[in-house]
């Protein structure tokens, strides 16, 4: 749980002001865990609710993945459609070069 939340908390810093609940591109942020993985923020937060679900011994809070993944998915698909609107082969390549 704990090394989920830090990493989240880093992405989280490292996105800075591009950060918004709905998809924007204000800025493609490709440095720091962003140089590894495109949308890190829906990772470690999963990682961090498997950590909360193991540390309670609620094995029901892991069943709410069944339901955050797909909607984690739907939301990484709009956002890479509007920053390849916004910055084209720019994100393309930053695309190829990293993971989800």
């Amino acid at each position: 749980m704990i090394p989920g939340f830090l990493l989240w908390l880093t992405a989280h810093i490292q996105l800075g002001t591009s950060f918004s609940l709905t998809p924007q591109a204000r800025k493609l942020v490709t440095r720091g865990v962003y140089s590894k993985i495109r949308n890190p923020i829906y990772i470690f937060s999963l990682v961090f609710l498997t950590g909360l679900a193991l540390l309670v011994r609620r094995p029901l809070l892991l069943a709410l993945g069944v339901v955050i993944v797909p909607m984690q998915i739907v939301r990484a698909r709009r956002e890479a459609a509007v920053l390849e609107e916004k910055f084209g082969e720019e994100y393309r390549q930053y695309r190829a070069r990293t993971w989800f």
